[in-house]
């Protein structure tokens, strides 16, 4: 399970970037500021907005860890991104950080969460 801002307009590109290349069908979406996602991590705001956030065999992943993990779960040329894991946690996720203090700014925020198109309903939670 992926748990991502549906407001942020880089969240939403890396969500539509993952079901492009999931053709196995190994990942599920559901926004943070859903239901879903409220009743796994507690009330909306609980959960920092900022990060990404990977459920995997019970294990909870978030930030840089969770972007890599998922990148590399796309099976195929993706599993190079295992590589960059060798980058010590600190230094990509202050580089995460960066990028997610900025992602509004740069990519975009929108109005509503995303809504998934009937296709990728299935891959969807609220």
């Amino acid at each position: 399970m992926i748990y991502f801002d549906g407001f942020c307009g880089l969240c939403n590109g890396f969500v539509d970037f993952v079901l492009r290349r999931d053709h196995a069908r190994r990942f599920r979406f559901a926004p943070l500021q859903g239901s879903t996602a409220t009743s796994r991590f507690g009330v909306a705001g609980d959960v920092d907005p900022t990060t990404i956030i990977l459920e995997q065999n019970g294990v909870v992943y978030e930030r840089s860890t969770a972007a890599l993990r998922i990148i590399a779960g796309l099976g195929g040329i993706w599993n190079v991104a295992t590589m960059l894991r060798l980058v010590p946690r600190p230094i990509r996720d202050r580089v995460y950080d960066w990028v997610a203090r900025n992602r509004y700014a740069w990519f975009g925020r929108r109005d509503s969460c995303r809504l998934p198109t009937f296709e990728e309903r299935t891959a969807f939670l609220d």
